[in-house]
């Protein structure tokens, strides 16, 4: 069976052409809009024009049919922030989703992570053919491969850690909690001293597994090379160089949540891993830690700014041309049977004959989903929802082709930059 990110892995810029196949809203989408919409009203926020309505539709649509508070989605042509918008479908009138808003972006964070780690290697202090175990005094006892795990297998998720075959670390905090004889919240170390401890899934750069915890190394990795904390090495050499200000890492307690930043919902409920309570809550609220999980899912931003930070990968600057080339670049293992493969930190499909490419990332908690997209033709979009889950039964993962299509059918395109707008 196909899980979600698999779904959106197989759609995301399927078109060669750039014409995606829609999925179509199943028609008792509407009974069940009228069932579930309880006092809700419909609003809108930030800039568009009238040419781009097929973006400001699809969310509708979408968002309606599901049962979604709150939204945001920014549009990029040619370098230009052509959208900037927040949608809000709610009967609570204390929060308005807006295009600055926060939401945790989830895995969109992974090519925030992979943007540091290339940033230390154009400065050359950091190669990535180099053994990740030397790099943070690992022990390799409990399998000698891990000794032969490079950066470049964390990047491209080669590390040898497979989550359908060993349970994701990132999301075992009582297993890691009882090995090390310790009580919740687990710490990184923990983790992974925890991780280390067991064998290998797979011989490293033999397989494409995603990993979460490669990514928590790359963490660790990018603190001991550059002597910073995780967060402030990315906002000082990623972040602020391209005026972004607002991205901020996220903290898992409802009480700890940002003014500016989306309430999250979901049908689900999850004892506490921040302490040992055994309190049952919201499951976006305290049934993960977030805190722990910085480098593959802990950012929060805004629509505008992730926009932002995508055009970092579209001509050299903060990162050279070289350094572009390698994120893109093919991995050992080749492309997958479906036509596309992971490169550092994004997705890829070669498209239009292998003449071009559309890359992507998506991201899914409890209480968030989102995807972040550059296409072949200069187009690119992030959309960031406060939720993955309702009754509805409907997939999270159309909006991906949904949004294709709305591209698609846009016919004139503004001209004007929003990017000032939003101080960027």
């Amino acid at each position: 069976m196909l899980t979600r990110r698999d779904t959106l892995r197989l759609l995301a810029g399927a078109a060669a052409t750039g014409v995606a196949t829609a999925h179509a809203i199943p028609a008792g989408a509407t009974a069940y809009e009228r069932a579930g919409a309880g006092g809700r009203v419909w609003s809108v926020t930030g800039k568009s024009a009238s040419g781009l309505a097929p973006f400001d539709s699809t969310l509708k649509a979408f968002m309606q049919a599901r049962g979604v508070s709150h939204a945001s989605l920014a549009v990029v042509r040619k370098g230009k922030l052509v959208l900037a918008r927040g949608y809000n479908w709610t009967a609570d009138t204390s929060f308005s989703a807006g295009p600055t808003s926060l939401f945790r972006v989830a895995s969109l964070s992974k090519p925030v992570t992979a943007a540091a780690v290339m940033k230390l290697v154009q400065d050359g202090k950091l190669s990535l053919s180099a053994k990740v175990a030397s790099l943070l005094g690992l022990s390799t006892a409990a399998d000698a491969r891990l000794g032969g795990v490079t950066v470049l297998h964390l990047l491209q998720h080669l590390g040898g850690w497979d989550r359908a075959v060993s349970p994701d670390p990132m999301f075992a905090d009582r297993a890691v909690a009882a090995a090390a004889g310790a009580s919740l919240p687990v710490t990184q170390a923990q983790i992974i001293k925890y991780a280390t401890g067991s064998k290998l899934d797979f011989a490293p750069g033999t397989k494409y597994a995603y990993s979460n915890y490669g990514y928590l190394l790359l963490e660790k990795i990018i603190e001991k090379i550059s002597g910073q904390p995780y967060a402030s090495y990315v906002q000082q050499k990623i972040l602020t160089p391209v005026k972004i200000k607002r991205m901020v890492l996220g903290r898992s307690a409802k009480s700890l949540r940002r003014s500016t930043e989306a309430p999250y919902f979901s049908t689900k409920t999850g004892t506490s891993v921040l302490d040992t309570s055994g309190t049952s809550m919201p499951a976006p609220y305290g049934s993960f830690n977030l805190e722990n999980m910085a480098a593959h899912g802990g950012w929060l931003s805004s629509a505008v700014d992730l926009a932002k930070f995508t055009r970092i990968f579209d001509a050299a600057g903060v990162l050279t041309s070289a350094s572009i080339s390698k994120v893109f670049a093919k991995p050992s293992i080749g492309v997958n049977s479906t036509g596309w493969y992971y490169g550092l930190g994004w997705m890829v499909r070669p498209v239009t004959g292998g003449t071009g490419r559309n890359t992507w990332h998506d991201g899914s908690l409890p209480g968030t989903s989102t995807l972040m997209v550059r296409r072949y033709d200069g187009l690119s979009w992030v959309v960031l929802f406060d939720q993955r889950d309702d009754p509805s039964g409907l997939t999270y993962g159309d909006i991906d082709p949904q949004l294709h299509k709305a591209a698609d059918a846009v016919k004139t395109w503004p001209t004007t930059d929003l990017f000032p707008t939003y101080s960027l």
